[in-house]
């Protein structure tokens, strides 16, 4: 790469990311798009992004996995162990269990489907545990039939003979085509699990192993599979996640701000977990230096698991 990220110790990355001089929002356009109702269990959102900045240094939130086109843009993003992976025209984004800092050279531009954990099963097949926190080139895992329709995509995107909307649109038809059935059984307990993670901020573990028909060492095996970590893990990512999705809304309901205030230990508790899992402090959640940041905290990010959001989205 010719601008590559510079490398860091696990312990640092956290200053290091906080540190980090963000592309300004209105440099950037990022548009969100409904998939098609009949792909809704397996794609939370799509999405459109355009940036013309010679070069774009941002943060990615702790996520879910992404299928992504790259029809302009070359970089890399980092991870927390100091790893860094390049970028690819066609990107399987794997779940990530921390924020990961990105930098490119632009333009860059972005299209992708955020998958559900039961999406990211049915078209990858791959261990969310195994393989989180990468950037993979998506041919290596899906085939190369996923490169020739993420090339076709990106050329007629290029030439203006495509807008982003319908390569989205091609996205989820190579998705759709794509899908192979899960173990029903699996399925469900992902669902008792996203079901579980809604319940509230902070939820009880105990309460995930009861509602399941497998012992518990067997539900801590099978959720880090489809979603990257075992579930107190898991409850501990989503709840920082969650509490800096409703942070940075323009106001907050008395009721949510005593929950997110009852769910950590103490404030130094909040900061430090927001810190890990969004990339950003709560000071700098709302503010104009982290604007792709303050878009992927959006509530229609966590559609999988969000009733709580829902009530709150209107504020």
């Amino acid at each position: 790469m010719d601008k590559p990220v510079e490398r860091t110790t696990a312990p640092a990355q956290n200053q290091a990311i906080s540190a980090i001089a963000l592309t300004p929002r209105n440099k950037f356009q990022l548009d969100y798009i409904a998939p098609p109702v009949s792909l809704s269990d397996y794609i939370t959102t799509l999405y459109h992004f355009r940036c013309d900045e010679a070069v774009i240094r941002d943060i990615q939130p702790a996520a879910i996995g992404h299928l992504a086109l790259f029809p302009y843009g070359v970089g890399e993003m980092q991870f927390r162990d100091g790893r860094t992976d390049p970028s690819h025209e066609v990107n399987l984004l794997t779940p990530f269990s921390v924020a990961a800092p990105f930098i490119v050279d632009g333009p860059f531009h972005a299209i992708g489907a955020v998958m559900s954990p039961l999406g990211w099963a049915a078209l990858t097949g791959l261990n969310a545990g195994e393989h989180g926190n990468r950037l993979y080139r998506a041919a290596e895992w899906l085939g190369d039939e996923v490169e020739r329709m993420g090339h076709a995509l990106c050329q007629q995107y290029r030439t203006g003979s495509m807008p982003g909307p319908q390569c989205a649109e091609g996205l989820c038809e190579y998705i759709g085509a794509n899908l192979k059935p899960v173990n029903s059984r699996h399925a469900e307990l992902i669902k008792q699990t996203t079901r579980w993670l809604s319940i509230e901020l902070n939820p009880d573990v105990s309460d995930l192993y009861a509602q399941a028909a497998y012992s518990s060492r067997q539900v801590q095996r099978l959720v880090e599979r489809y979603f990257g970590l075992p579930p107190q893990a898991l409850a501990r990512k989503y709840r920082a996640l969650r509490a800096a999705g409703f942070m940075s809304l323009p106001a907050l309901r008395p009721e949510l701000e005593a929950a997110i205030a009852e769910a950590f230990y103490d404030q130094s508790h909040m900061i430090r977990e927001i810190s890990l899992f969004a990339g950003r402090t709560p000071a700098r959640l709302t503010g104009a230096e982290s604007p792709y940041l303050t878009e992927m905290l959006d509530l229609r990010n966590f559609r999988e698991i969000d009733p709580i959001g829902a009530k709150n989205r209107s504020l």
